[in-house]
Formats: structure tokens, C-alpha cells, sequence
């Protein structure tokens, strides 16, 4: 069990052996920004970008650590602040960039990180970026549960001039990733507001490219910052604008009012590539994400497992790819789902030949071998009743319409009164990290392993009660021998621990079924090179390419004009 992922990822250990010695000898890269000269307005040079989310209307919050927040819907966050370091999820295997971290090395363990703060770097109101920040940061996330979007179990923090000291309760080997990505917030601001789980801070305060200047309902502005620790930049504004579906951000993208997206379309090269061939470019990195649909475990009906297992016998993934997706999200096959053959090394040998089939008799044997009846062709419920449920995703996502549409009458081949609604984003994010939900299509985050896709859909660490906005987990799932599981994966101090661990995280995964995995995920996004090239691309995939993630701000620094 040991050697049979080793072949495989080699490329991504030797990114991990880098992670642990990364910048260890300090100095670090600069960002190379697109020359063009200083100013923070469109007159001073240049054309504006605009970019677009198709997540309909929002609410004036710029709060960095709020997944409801608008700086996250649209992206901006990460024109604002800034990363430890820059990382390209899409490609785990490439050494992160240094950014707000000079430099980092771990100990043996992973229980101790310490970070060398960059010099020279000034906040946008021109107060100087220290370690004290960084420390702060964490300490704000170690303090406030909300706060900490990736789980991670902080130790003690301390400071020594331009060093940071973090201590972690358990080793974070697989965590290293995620806690390079972590944005950086300056403690001179946030030190005096009262309450940072809930402040809006609609004038935000960053070390990145950008800085806020204008927000109203129909978009949000930013200038370059003119105090940009990395130099001048080619892009003078940024136009954040938030339209109500995929068709009119696609209209949007196709017609170049839109430069920058993401948005699912299906016929993409007559729809969007075809109006101008020269510049209209798509670029999807595959990865180890998926689509998943989160159940709500903490209420009938998915509170039963037995309920949980027909659902996933019956969801047919052919038509989620080939349907929903129009063909451009792989088919997921294997039950662990984990995308192949990208994941194919990672699979347990139990499960390597197990593949999904759609498995209407099977489910419903699952269902009545646990008490449920049939009257007709409805299943009826142990309290008498016809099992229910809703499904529910934006209105205007178009792909995830026709997938939730295609899941419901999976259900109702089982006799489950499954209905539809499409609501705002706005209103499905907040009741979805509430846990006011039924079920819904919702995407996870890739990595450097599948322990990424399984810990977003169901990790215990997550867990917070219904009412409270938690960041994964949203289904609530909880489970002494799965929260053992993430534990072990990252307390694992070599191979063979990490593929124990899966190998259990897995089984859970099949046997509990806390979601229900739809289709293969890859990082992808809409933009335009007919005002600026240096985008990610096939030739040079430094980055993800989604405005909406971390390496958003990286992309900032290496556009330049394009003539």
C-alpha cells in the first residue's frame, strides 16, 4: 500500500520537499509587474479590465475572511490583499512564489513554521507592513473560529523582529499549501475593530495592487495602488461588475464588454472563442476538484444514510457531464470519486475497479431493507409521509440548473419528491454556510492529493453548528472515526501514514456517503488578450486562472499592455 502512490506523485513530493526548505535561504522574487508608469486612475494610461461573476446582486462588504462577502463573490479580495505566497493549485508539483513571506521553513514535524516577513512593503494608507501583521493574521484566526475558512489548529505565535514563530497543535504537512495562500490583514486596522467576524470593512485596507475607490450595486472600482511594494502595474483600474446568470455574463464576455470571467459555457468555441478568435481565450488546468452535491445531514431526509446511499446508486454522471456540462467537465467513474486518471494513483486498492452504474432496483432495495415503503411509485418514509427534498442552486448557473434538474428526477425514480428552486447567490451562500439547506450543487477546491476534495465536502474539523457560517463541511457532517481520519492524513509524517489515512477517508466516503460526488471540476476562466497579454495559458500555466482565488493578484502584477 506504501509504494503504490509513490510512482505517481513524485512531481508532487518533490513540490512538497521544496515547500519545506522554499525560500529557506531568504531573498525571494519581486512580482514583475507590466511597466507603465505610476497614477491611480484610467486617465493616467492604459485601458480599464473589467471582471465579471455571473452571482447576481450583491451587498457592500469587503470583509476578506467572509465567504458571503462581495470581495469574495467577485474576486477583489485578492486584488486588495495579499498571500504569504503564491500558489498554483492547478499545478502542485511548480514551487510556490515568495509574496508577503520573505521566506519559510518547517521542522521536521510540521508542528513549526517560521516565516521571515518582507521588508519594504507598505500598506495602501502607508503605514508599514511588519511580522506584527502577519502574527496578528493568525492570531485573529486561532481567536475566532469563523475566521479560520481552512481549520487549521494553531499553537502559540510569537514575534521576533522580522520573524514569525507559529506553532500547530498537530503536523501540517498537508496543510502547507493552504497556510501559504493565507491573505494577510494589517494589524493597525483590525486590532480596533470590535468585531471581525461580522464588520463589513467597506474601506479596506491592503498591501496589494489595488485599492478600493468606488462600490454601488451596479460594480465595484479599484485603482492601482501607487504605494505597491512591487512596482508600477500595466492595468491603472479594475471594474468588478456581478451579472444575474451565465447567458449575460457570456453575452457579456463574447461581446468584450466582460475581459476577465469565469462562467460555464456550453458551446464555448462558436459561442464566446468565435466572435474574436485573435483574443477570446478559455483555459481550464485540470485538477483534483469536483463537483459534489452536499447533502444536509443534520435533518430528514438525509439524515439517513440509507436515503443518502439510493440517491448516489441513481445520480447518473454520464448526463451530468455529457448534459449538464455540455462534455466540458470530465465524467467522474470511479465511486471514491476521485477525478481519473488524474487521481488514479491515489484510489484504494479495494475500490480501484469500482465504478458508478445507475442502480434504480439496488436503491430501492437499500431503501426498504431500512424500513421505507412504497405506495405506487412513491417511497414513503417512516413517519407515513413521502420522502422530500429541494435542491438548490443560483439562478442563471445555468449548468448547475440543468445538473440539479437531472439529480431530481434521478430521486424521483425512486419514488422521492424531489423539487428545484433558484434562488439569488447572494441568498444561496448565506443559507448554504448556515446549513439552511436541503441539498445543493456546490463545488470543492483541488490540492496537491484528494484529501483537499474530501475534507471541503465532509471534514468534522469544519463543523459548526447550523445557524453558524461555516466554510466547508456545510452538509454538517459528523463523525468520530472520519475526524480521526483527517487528523491522521495530516499528522502523517511520511507515505505510508498519508495512505492509511485516505484509504479510511475513502471508505468513508463510499460507505456514509456524506455528499454525493457529480462531475470532474478543473480550474477555469474567460479572458481577452486584446488590451493585455500575459495571461496563464497552456505555454505558461503559472497560475489558476479564476479572478475569484488567490493567484488572481499574481496575474495582476504579470499583465502588460498589449501593443
Amino acid at each position: 500500500m506504501t509504494t503504490r502512490k509513490l510512482a505517481a506523485t513524485v512531481a508532487t513530493l518533490a513540490a512538497v520537499a521544496m515547500l519545506a526548505t522554499a525560500c529557506s535561504s531568504g531573498g525571494g522574487s519581486t512580482p514583475t509587474a507590466g511597466a507603465t508608469g505610476g497614477g491611480n486612475s484610467a486617465a493616467a494610461g492604459g485601458q480599464t479590465l473589467t471582471i465579471c461573476m455571473p452571482n447576481g446582486p450583491q451587498t457592500n462588504n469587503s470583509n476578506p475572511f467572509l465567504n458571503t462577502a462581495s470581495g469574495n463573490s467577485l474576486g477583489y479580495r485578492w486584488a486588495i490583499y495579499e498571500p504569504l505566497a503564491q500558489v498554483n493549485d492547478t499545478r502542485p508539483a511548480n514551487k510556490p512564489v515568495p509574496w508577503l513571506a520573505k521566506s519559510w521553513t518547517w521542522n521536521a514535524d510540521y508542528t513549526q513554521l517560521t516565516i521571515t516577513a518582507r521588508d519594504g512593503v507598505t500598506w495602501s494608507d502607508g503605514q508599514a507592513f511588519t511580522a506584527d501583521d502577519i502574527a496578528y493574521s493568525l492570531q485573529l484566526r486561532k481567536d475566532h473560529k469563523e475566521l479560520n475558512t481552512e481549520g487549521i489548529p494553531y499553537g502559540d505565535i510569537t514575534v521576533s523582529g522580522s520573524t514569525v514563530t507559529v506553532g500547530f497543535t498537530s503536523g501540517q504537512f498537508i496543510n502547507q499549501i493552504k497556510i501559504l495562500q493565507l491573505f494577510i490583514v494589517p494589524k493597525h486596522i483590525w486590532s480596533a475593530i470590535a468585531n471581525p467576524v461580522t464588520d463589513p470593512n467597506q474601506k479596506p485596507i491592503g498591501t496589494g495592487p489595488y485599492t478600493l475607490t468606488s462600490w454601488t450595486d451596479q460594480s465595484v472600482i479599484l485603482d492601482r495602488n501607487p504605494k505597491y511594494w512591487g512596482g508600477a502595474l500595466a492595468v491603472p483600474q479594475l471594474r468588478y461588475t456581478s451579472y444575474s446568470g451565465n447567458d449575460t455574463e457570456t453575452t457579456a464576455l463574447a461581446t468584450g464588454e466582460c475581459q476577465w470571467g469565469w462562467t460555464f459555457i456550453a458551446d464555448y468555441q462558436n459561442v464566446y472563442v468565435a466572435k474574436d478568435p485573435a483574443h477570446n481565450k478559455v483555459f481550464m488546468p485540470a485538477g483534483l476538484g469536483i463537483d459534489q452535491l452536499m447533502l444536509n445531514v443534520t435533518k430528514p431526509p438525509f439524515n439517513d444514510v440509507a436515503v443518502r446511499k439510493a440517491l448516489n446508486m441513481v445520480v447518473d454522471r454520464k448526463q451530468a457531464s455529457q448534459v449538464a456540462e455540455s462534455g466540458l467537465f470530465p465524467e467522474l467513474t470511479n465511486v471514491t470519486g476521485i477525478p481519473t486518471p488524474a487521481g488514479d494513483s491515489f484510489i484504494a486498492d479495494q475500490y480501484k475497479d469500482k465504478t458508478f452504474a445507475v442502480d434504480v432496483a439496488g436503491a430501492k432495495k437499500v431503501l426498504t431493507d431500512a424500513g421505507y415503503t412504497y405506495n405506487g411509485d412513491k417511497l414513503i418514509g417512516k413517519d407515513g409521509k413521502q420522502v422530500s427534498f429541494k435542491l438548490w442552486v443560483p439562478a442563471g448557473w445555468n449548468d448547475y440548473v440543468t445538473s440539479q434538474q437531472l439529480i431530481a428526477q434521478s430521486a424521483q425514480s425512486i419514488g422521492i419528491d424531489a423539487t428545484t428552486d433558484t434562488p439569488t447567490a447572494d441568498a444561496w451562500f448565506d443559507a448554504n454556510n448556515k446549513g439552511n439547506f436541503d441539498a445543493a450543487l456546490h463545488w470543492t477546491n483541488t490540492g496537491m492529493t484528494p484529501w483537499e476534495m474530501y475534507s471541503d465536502m465532509f471534514d468534522p474539523a469544519y463543523y459548526l453548528p447550523v445557524g453558524q457560517p461555516a466554510n466547508w463541511d456545510l452538509g454538517r457532517y459528523q463523525d468520530p472515526a472520519a475526524a480521526a481520519a483527517f487528523k491522521a492524513y495530516t499528522d502523517a509524517t511520511d507515505d505510508a501514514g498519508r495512505t492509511a489515512a485516505l484509504d479510511t477517508i475513502e471508505q468513508i466516503f463510499v460507505d456514509q456517503v456524506p455528499a454525493i460526488a457529480v462531475d470532474a471540476r478543473p480550474a477555469a476562466a474567460e479572458y481577452s488578450t486584446k488590451d493585455y497579454v500575459g495571461w496563464p495559458d497552456d505555454s505558461d500555466s503559472y497560475a489558476n486562472p479564476q479572478p475569484t482565488v488567490a493567484n488572481a493578484g499574481w496575474i495582476l502584477t504579470k499583465l502588460k499592455p498589449a501593443s
